[in-house]
């Protein structure tokens, strides 16, 4: 079944705090939602179908439907990490098409920031999954997992870290049209390189942000959208995709985009070359430049040239990414920065992003969300939309 077509993004929202000493985890939750819902003109008794991941506290949807005072017929709780929010759009449009509801709530929200998390840098052990004992014992963490990939792909490809620092630069250039972002200053290349290496060859600022907050989407069936008051932004294709170890078959050089990507552009009857704006996910800037390959908007190995000299800067390159300062200055919030993708994708293809970024003729655009480890195992998510 395709949902191109069967549903409408009709509201979206991102929590302006990014540090919460003063508000609960269901407390950004629940603002988020009420947000989302404004933008879209409706209320919470509308909402009939409820989306969220591992961040909601308790017992994920069933507390925050509880909270919220949701009634719902039909809750969706899937867990891929950071990409989550991407794949809860694709569902909720499935679970329109199949008049599972009418009105999708989705949310997002967390405190690292404000709880003091060393989110990168400390060993990360996740329990009972199969893969601690044999993982565990070798310290990974969040950015030696990607320091990994984006030294084999300076290995395979000839990949700089000069490149690499143009994903920074561009994020930068956006970051100082919005006043919500974290860091607003516009960086240089040399910055970039010569700020502290972290993890071998990831440096200190070609990695994201930590920040509190949240964000909201609401998808509708599409009468209810023509109803609206608000620019009408189609979901036309999407595609989602898991990569693992696959039993020692490691390939560091790629990701589950190589998969979710070509899915979603069948699906939205679209190419590469129709994409007036992406949204990618970059949790580094490694994530950038390997995701933008494995979608086809470069060869394999070509990612580097591809984002360099201002390429993905808007109004200069020709390819405008992730143009609210994405993950890399805005806002990454729980650690998670799927949501906030969509969220930008929307803004432009309603003509709101900022008017110094606001991308011409934004007709058809991209996000996408990649939630796990591009070292270990990931979930990649892809979402194409149109202004209609």
């Amino acid at each position: 079944m395709s949902i191109k077509g069967k549903a409408y993004i009709a509201g979206v929202f991102e929590h302006p705090t990014r540090k919460a000493d003063d508000k609960s985890l269901a407390q950004l939750h629940a603002e988020s939602a009420r947000g989302a819902l404004a933008d879209a003109g409706l209320t919470r008794d509308d909402v009939d179908g409820y989306f969220c991941a591992g961040d909601a506290p308790g017992l994920g949807g069933l507390s925050m439907a509880d909270y919220m005072g949701l009634k719902l017929r039909h809750m969706d709780t899937t867990e891929t990490g950071g990409s989550s929010y991407v794949i809860h759009v694709s569902h909720a449009a499935q679970a329109i098409a199949a008049g599972k509801c009418n009105v999708a709530l989705i949310t997002l929200a967390g405190r690292p920031r404000a709880e003091g998390m060393a989110t990168g840098t400390a060993p990360r052990n996740y329990g009972a999954a199969p893969d601690v004992a044999f993982e565990f014992p070798f310290g990974p963490t969040v950015v030696n997992q990607y320091a990994m990939a984006a030294m084999r792909h300076m290995h395979e490809f000839g990949t700089t870290s000069a490149q690499l620092a143009w994903i920074k630069v561009a994020a930068s250039h956006h970051a100082q049209h919005n006043p919500r972002a974290l860091l607003r200053e516009v960086v240089t290349v040399e910055d970039v390189v010569n700020s502290p290496m972290i993890s071998d060859p990831l440096r200190r600022l070609d990695c994201c942000v930590i920040t509190d907050g949240g964000g909201a989407i609401v998808v509708v069936r599409p009468d209810i959208a023509k109803g609206l008051a608000r620019p009408r932004v189609k979901v036309i294709g999407a595609g989602e995709s898991a990569k693992h170890q696959m039993g020692g078959q490691v390939d560091l050089t790629y990701t589950g985009a190589v998969r979710s990507g070509p899915a979603a552009f069948v699906e939205a009857g679209v190419t590469p070359a129709d994409i007036k704006y992406v949204s990618i996910y970059d949790s580094f800037t490694i994530t950038v430049l390997i995701t933008l390959e494995d979608l086809g908007f470069c060869a394999k190995g070509e990612g580097g040239k591809f984002v360099a000299n201002g390429n993905l800067i808007s109004g200069v390159g020709k390819l405008p990414f992730n143009t609210d300062g994405g993950g890399l200055c805005n806002n990454h919030p729980a650690n998670r920065g799927g949501l906030t993708k969509v969220v930008e994708a929307v803004r432009q293809l309603r003509g709101e992003a900022h008017p110094e970024v606001q991308v011409k003729n934004c007709g058809v655009a991209l996000a996408h969300g990649t939630g796990g480890s591009l070292g270990t195992r990931h979930g990649s998510a892809t979402l194409i939309m149109e202004r209609e």
